[in-house]
């Protein structure tokens, strides 16, 4: 389900891309955070497998493209801070094990980004890898919101170039070089972007491709691991 990048760049032109505005980036972030990686969730790092939020400035991650790789900042912030209840629409989403070929749970923030191969991407765009936000999630029968843990806090690896990261959950995780995911601007698009994006309408159209793909993989098949991950 999951595996190596170098279609991507094998002479096609990616459909789109990730920019960012240095104005957006630098701003005071006052709202709710909608995209990074949720405490606890491990990661694939030169020391082994390791919660995110253990993770420092000048450690190495491994990467999906250029392996290890040194993290030049880490974001922390609370997921929500408001003495209000938390809007659903902001609430993580729970993806169970197989759905997206994954071999344990995920827990996904909604607009955090992740890379996803199949047979369907292919088919549909031309060529298997993708990144998708998981609130295309929202449109899967086996997927679903859930309310957040109290406390849990999000974090933000970032690179000196834009990177995916490995989760041990099975999900390869969108990690930009700039402060913010929700920077994107279609404006700023790097005219050779590294990685190509769907439309959030492609993204759930894709997604319920996956899911029925998954579906006729035997759930023990699902568990002995995804394509490229470490053991």
């Amino acid at each position: 389900m999951f595996g190596r990048l170098s279609a991507l760049t094998g002479g096609q032109t990616p459909r789109a891309g990730f920019g960012w505005s240095s104005k957006m980036a630098e701003r005071e972030e006052t709202g709710p955070v909608l995209s990074g990686l949720i405490s606890g969730t491990r990661v694939a790092t030169a020391m082994g497998w390791r919660p995110v939020e253990t993770i420092l400035p000048g450690e190495k991650v491994l990467t999906f493209d250029a392996g290890l790789q040194t993290v030049t900042e880490v974001n922390r912030r609370p997921f929500w801070i408001s003495e209000e209840p938390c809007p659903r629409s902001f609430w993580p989403i729970e993806v169970p094990v197989g759905v997206l070929g994954n071999r344990d749970v995920m827990h996904l923030l909604p607009d955090q980004y992740i890379m996803v191969e199949s047979d369907a991407a292919e088919d549909l765009f031309g060529d298997p890898f993708s990144l998708i936000p998981a609130k295309a999630m929202d449109e899967l029968s086996n997927a679903f919101r859930v309310p957040p843990q109290e406390g849990f806090e999000v974090v933000r690896l970032h690179f000196a170039a834009d990177q995916v990261v490995f989760g041990k959950n099975g999900s390869l995780f969108f990690c930009p070089a700039r402060r913010n995911v929700l920077d994107f601007a279609g404006s700023d698009r790097p005219e050779d972007p590294m990685y190509a994006i769907l439309s959030i309408d492609e993204a759930r159209f894709l997604a319920a491709r996956i899911e029925e793909e998954a579906s006729a993989v035997p759930v023990a098949c699902r568990r002995q691991g995804v394509s490229g991950m470490p053991a």
